[in-house]
């Protein structure tokens, strides 16, 4: 562990990495999110609920998620990041438990959609601002990547572990137990969190104090901060072009994730619709790292636009993809799924990184969470046209269309978001600094 030592004795830690992984093992347990496909497959059939019915909970708890984070944010970054993600723990286990009692479709997105929901959106909240703020900028894409990769990743172990126990011990067995098994994990991890103090900041060039402390050994120009409050971000154009962006990339892979079971089973015939559920997530949590690390050494909008791009071809793949022809076969499909994945994760790592980058960190909880608000808008929306159109016509392809279509916009708008005014004064001077390692005397 690297640490510091004041004048007045006083040892100040660095607790980077630990708060990185933290941050990461709480997304791991409230990316059970992802497994809804492989749950909703289990809700029995005497319940009655058709694809439709079976998109409700899972749509509201994204919308419901995206609109606390909003809330979260600006508490994590006035109270505790320790104190929101607890609260999150709690809500998250308390949503499942509620939910394993009820039958009911108004129940259930009561206990799914709206409990969980808000306590999946105040932990992960609080999950990555306080691992970047720990880092200098240019490893903002990377350490953001491996925090949110864990959301990513929970259903490798989550969509298994729930058809187990739902085969084993039954449907509402299952929810009692995840429920109870995240308080223990998330209220736990959080205990870790914890913001930089401004002291080290400034120290060891974290943040924007060590970023003041570089310039000034650099002998570069004072410029203005590029701290914007809420405001002041709602007030830029850039603001909206990001949001459009992240509610077309996030849209369409949350789409894809609620349903990929249905989508084995109904329109390829694959009776193991977990296992590509399982091979998503490796993509969604493998997707969010590489693309914070190409992000860092391209850019931005460079590895936006790739992923947008490589996400529109996949998705018109599967809208091919049949029992008849070779992209109906499992394996051509577990790549497919995971393709899928990587792109869809990426969104987390890149707009994240790049709310940073336009608006900094002092502000960053409150800006990303409204940043964040597209997630949910996308998903609820994407996710609810995919049921309603099966429900109709008996085909995934309209929904197929027209996240392929949202997409190839949101690539096309890659090209005309440029940073906000003063912002721009800002990374032209940081350029000469941002790959400067931190000096750290070891422990």
């Amino acid at each position: 562990m690297s640490e510091v030592t004041l004048a007045s004795g006083e040892i100040i830690k660095n607790h980077g990495w630990r708060n990185t992984f933290a941050g990461m093992g709480i997304n791991l347990a409230l990316g059970i999110l992802y497994t809804w496909s492989v749950i909703s497959k289990g809700i029995p059939e005497e319940w009655g609920w058709n694809e439709s019915d079976k998109s409700w909970p899972y749509s509201v708890a994204c919308l419901v998620f995206c609109l606390i984070m909003v809330p979260a944010g600006r508490m994590q970054d006035k109270l505790s990041p320790r104190l929101v993600a607890t609260i999150g723990g709690i809500l998250v286990g308390i949503g499942l438990i509620v939910a394993s009692m009820t039958q009911s479709l108004v129940g259930f997105i009561i206990a799914f959609g709206v409990l969980a929901g808000a306590g999946i959106g105040f932990g992960y909240a609080s999950a990555t601002p306080p691992a970047v703020k720990w880092f200098p900028p240019a490893k903002t894409g990377l350490i953001a990547g491996i925090v949110v990769s864990g959301f990513g990743l929970a259903s490798v172990y989550a969509a298994p572990l729930a058809k187990w126990l739902m085969a084993e011990y039954g449907f509402a067995v299952m929810l009692q137990v995840l429920g109870v098994a995240f308080i223990i994990v998330v209220v736990g991890l959080a205990q870790l969190l914890k913001a930089p103090h401004v002291v080290l900041q400034f120290m060891q060039g974290y943040g924007e104090p060590g970023r003041k402390r570089q310039e000034a050994e650099a002998g570069l120009p004072i410029v203005k901060e590029n701290d914007y409050s809420p405001k002041e971000m709602l007030r830029t154009p850039q603001f909206y072009m990001i949001w459009f962006m992240y509610a077309c990339g996030a849209g369409a892979g949350l789409m894809v994730i609620g349903k990929l079971a249905a989508i084995a089973d109904k329109q390829l015939g694959i009776a193991l619709g977990f296992v590509l559920v399982a091979v998503l997530a490796i993509g969604n949590g493998g997707g969010r790292i590489a693309a914070g690390v190409l992000s860092d050494k391209i850019g931005r909008k460079p590895t936006m636009l790739i992923c947008f791009i490589l996400q529109a071809v996949s998705i018109m793949l599967l809208s091919v993809a049949s029992a008849d022809n070779a992209l109906g076969n499992v394996v051509v499909m577990s790549m497919l799924s995971a393709l899928i994945g990587a792109n869809y994760g990426a969104n987390l790592a890149l707009f994240p990184s790049i709310t940073k980058d336009f608006y900094g960190l002092k502000n960053f909880g409150m800006n990303y969470g409204l940043v964040f608000t597209s997630w949910g808008v996308g998903g609820f929306m994407l996710a609810k046209l995919a049921g309603s159109m099966y429900v109709k016509y008996q085909t995934f392809n309209i929904a197929y269309y027209g996240a392929s279509v949202l997409l190839v916009l949101a690539a096309a708008m890659v090209f005309f978001v440029k940073p906000p005014h003063h912002a721009a004064a800002i990374n032209d001077s940081a350029e000469a600094i941002e790959k400067q390692e931190p000096v750290m005397s070891q422990a």
